[in-house]
Order: C-alpha cells, then sequence, then structure tokens
C-alpha cells in the first residue's frame, strides 16, 4: 500500500464528513470562537491517540497474541460494519444522536467518532504489515487528519452549502469506497491466513 492510498484509506474510515453533522450537533449551543477551539483540542486528542496506537500497536499485539492476519480480518469486517452504516443510515454516529449537556471533552468527539476503532485497527495493521515504513504511515496518519479536520473546521460552512442531503449523499459515496476497501483488507488477512498454514 502507498502512502497516498493509506492515507486515503484513513480518511475514509475517519469519516470527516459524516461526523460533520454529528459535531454540529453536539457543539450547536456554544459560540463560533469557543466551538472552533474545542474542536481544534479534539483533534489534536485524536492525532496523539492514533499515533500511540501507531507506534505500540505492534507491542500490543505482541502482548494479546494477535496475529497480522487476525487483525487484518478483524479490521476488514469493523470496516464493512462501518461502511454498511454510512450506505444506509447517511451518517455514522448513531450511538450520539442525542444532545450533549456541557463541553465534551475526549468522549464522543476524539475518541470513538474521529480515532474510532476502526482507526486503531488501520493504524496498527499498516505498522503490523510495513514496520520499516513507520514514517510513511506517519506522513499518511497525518495527511488524513489534517484533510478532516479542515473538513470539521469547516463543518458549518458545509452544512449551509451542501445542506443535509447533500452531506448524507457525500457520506454514501464514501461509505461505498470504503466498502471495496473493507473487502481487500479481509480478502489479504484470509490470504496470509492461508498462507501460514503448513503444506
Amino acid at each position: 500500500m502507498s502512502t497516498l492510498s493509506a492515507a486515503l484509506l484513513l480518511f475514509l474510515v475517519m469519516d470527516p464528513i459524516g461526523n460533520s453533522l454529528m459535531f454540529m450537533c453536539i457543539l450547536k449551543n456554544m459560540n463560533p470562537h469557543r466551538r472552533q477551539q474545542v474542536l481544534v483540542r479534539e483533534l489534536c486528542i485524536a492525532l496523539l491517540v492514533l499515533v500511540v496506537f501507531l507506534f505500540t500497536g505492534q507491542y500490543i499485539m505482541l502482548v494479546l497474541h494477535l496475529s497480522e492476519p487476525s487483525l487484518g480480518i478483524a479490521g476488514g469486517i469493523i470496516l464493512f460494519l462501518i461502511s454498511i452504516k454510512m450506505v444506509f443510515s447517511g451518517f455514522g454516529g448513531d450511538a450520539f444522536q442525542k444532545e450533549e449537556q456541557g463541553e465534551p471533552f475526549i468522549v464522543p468527539l476524539a475518541v470513538p467518532l474521529i480515532a474510532g476503532p476502526s482507526a486503531m485497527a488501520t493504524v496498527m495493521l499498516l505498522m503490523a504489515r510495513a514496520p520499516q515504513r513507520c514514517w510513511s504511515w506517519l506522513l499518511a496518519l497525518v495527511a488524513a487528519w489534517f484533510v478532516s479536520g479542515i473538513i470539521l473546521l469547516c463543518a458549518g460552512w458545509f452544512n449551509r452549502v451542501l445542506g443535509e442531503r447533500g452531506l448524507k449523499a457525500a457520506e454514501c459515496l464514501m461509505g461505498l469506497l470504503l466498502t471495496t476497501l473493507a473487502v481487500e483488507m479481509f480478502m489479504k488477512g484470509l490470504e496470509k491466513f492461508f498462507e501460514q498454514i503448513p503444506g
């Protein structure tokens, strides 16, 4: 996987377009200036979480006795479920649709809306498959995070221009792309699994 394709995969997994509606719902009672400050803080926390998983994921796998094929298959299943949800529900985060009281901190904006289980599994899988390319994966992560952050910071503008229907249509398109990536990840995991079977 190239750095660009890894960045695209991480961008799709982070799902900033789908999450923009949820962010606006959770932060709608804040003044615009404070809303931007909270968004920047939560984006930085999410990046920190993902970087930690990127560089420590292989050790977590060793401690839990996880293999690369099992992580690939599990990651593919998770991505597939998320992509199906994106296609048929319009946007993710159904568990957080009720209005949050007070100012959110880490949960649910940083984790799991940005740095969700699928994003954590993806960075761990990238590192497990090619640990020697750690700086390429870090570059891909930062690039995907940066573009996602720009979209989320401009969420109010996107909501006004595209409208709810336009955002849902874009979310469905991203879900379709993520479905193909999920199937590819699943198949590669199965391929690695069968390669390890002796004889």
